[in-house]
């Protein structure tokens, strides 16, 4: 990057600060709504506050953090600018979720085959479920059940196999493979807090089927690449009450996965829907969901918005969780999850690039990773596995400097996932 670049950019980090929704003033310039799964109330992104009525619009909405550019409208002194917030925050995400509490039974490669056809059957599975709910027929236990099995199972065995599959999806598909990342990050979390056989399986039942309601929605409405009108988003807020009303039909179906599929949507301060429950009102498992939906949501390419990384993804979960998740559930999701994932590509410091296959048992910052391209002479080099809470001589001596965008390197991380 040039000199000049380098201090245009920033110059503009300077002038972007994080503001709380109770300091707004008319004359401010409003860069980020963040507001996260929900569409805020205006149709546009960026623009200057006018009137009082813009601002009790977005206090209405519920939203706490809010972007301002001070190059483009007022200015507050005191606040911090969006660089130094969201430090202090990737400071605190990095001490919460720096320790693993998941491990593998068995290693990365002996479970890939695996996983990668349990994905392909869940996905099948939920395909035929929503076409299936179009047409008004009852969801069939016993075709859902041996999937949600095969998923825990695969989750017992690593976690990292399947999940890191998951996270790479094709846009068309998000709505099934949504299902099926929900349901495998919710029996990990499960899992994670040491539950029971069976209530593992019902919340992985109740992730696979959380979504049915939307095979009522219109494609294009599901599917709309601009802002859905108020319109079309009371349409998008029904889905969990009709796949409620769907899945109640079903003989045998158990009360964990009716009340996901109803309230994975509430929030704790009330802002959630359908029925705008208070924490006291929401059951643990339907807000462990809550967490689970948004962080797969967020951390997914749409066709209206590009996936972020899951180190950003989760600094957004810890800020939401201040008002919207409970906050202890939030940082055991963190801790489930970690801040490198299987299947994330990272920059070391040496310069090259690796794929995370494997968390260490103490520490996430130092994950095993296959290396297989150098950034300095910008080429492939021979793979290599490093373990990166190894010193250099004995398999590691290197760190991981920060997450990379595989977009950006035209690389597909799940080719050097299971390296021999």
């Amino acid at each position: 990057m040039a000199m000049g670049a380098v201090i245009i950019t920033e110059q503009i980090s300077k002038m972007l600060k994080k503001v709380d929704a109770s300091q707004l003033k008319v004359g401010m310039f409003i860069h980020d709504l963040d507001c996260g799964w929900m569409d805020h109330p205006f149709m546009r992104n960026r623009f200057v506050l006018s009137t009082e009525e813009e601002i009790y619009k977005i206090r209405n909405a519920k939203i706490r953090g809010v972007v301002i550019d001070c190059s483009k409208g007022l200015d507050i002194d005191d606040a911090p600018t969006l660089e130094q917030a969201e430090a202090a925050t990737e400071a605190e995400v990095t001490a919460i979720a720096a320790k693993p509490i998941v491990v593998a039974r068995v290693s990365l490669g002996e479970e890939l085959q695996r996983a990668a056809h349990i994905r392909k059957q869940a996905v099948g599975l939920v395909r035929t479920v929503m076409a299936d709910a179009r047409l008004g027929k009852a969801v069939e236990l016993d075709q859902v059940s041996p999937v949600v099995e095969a998923v825990t199972e695969s989750i017992l065995r690593n976690s990292g196999a399947l999940l890191g599959l998951l996270r790479i999806k094709n846009k068309d598909d998000y709505t099934f493979l949504h299902s099926v990342s929900v349901c495998a990050l919710l029996v990990a979390f499960c899992r994670s807090r040491k539950m029971d056989e069976d209530t593992i399986y019902q919340a992985g039942l109740g992730g696979l089927l959380h979504d049915t309601g939307k095979a009522l929605v219109p494609d294009a409405i599901l599917n709309k690449q601009g802002r859905l009108t108020d319109e079309e988003f009371d349409i998008i807020k029904r889905h969990p009450r009709d796949g409620y009303d769907i899945l109640v039909k079903t003989p045998e179906i158990g009360q964990i996965p009716l009340d996901i599929t109803l309230h994975h949507h509430e929030r704790r301060d009330g802002s959630g829907y359908p029925d705008k429950q208070l924490e006291a009102g929401i059951s643990e498992l339907a807000q462990m969901a809550a967490i689970v939906d948004v962080y797969d949501a967020i951390t997914s390419d749409r066709c209206y918005h590009k996936g972020m990384p899951a180190a950003e993804a989760l600094r957004k979960i810890y800020e939401w969780s201040k008002f919207h998740f409970n906050p202890t559930l939030a940082q055991e999701f963190m801790r489930c999850v970690g801040i490198y994932p299987v299947g994330t590509l990272v920059l070391l410091e040496s310069g090259r690039l690796g794929v995370v296959i494997e968390p260490h048992e103490t520490s996430l910052l130092t994950p095993k990773v296959n290396v297989f391209f150098s950034t300095k002479n910008q080429t492939y080099i021979k793979p290599q596995t490093l373990d990166l809470s190894k010193p250099f001589g004995f398999g590691g001596g290197d760190k991981i400097v920060r997450h990379e965008s595989a977009e950006k390197w035209k690389v597909n991380p799940l080719q050097f996932m299971n390296i021999a």
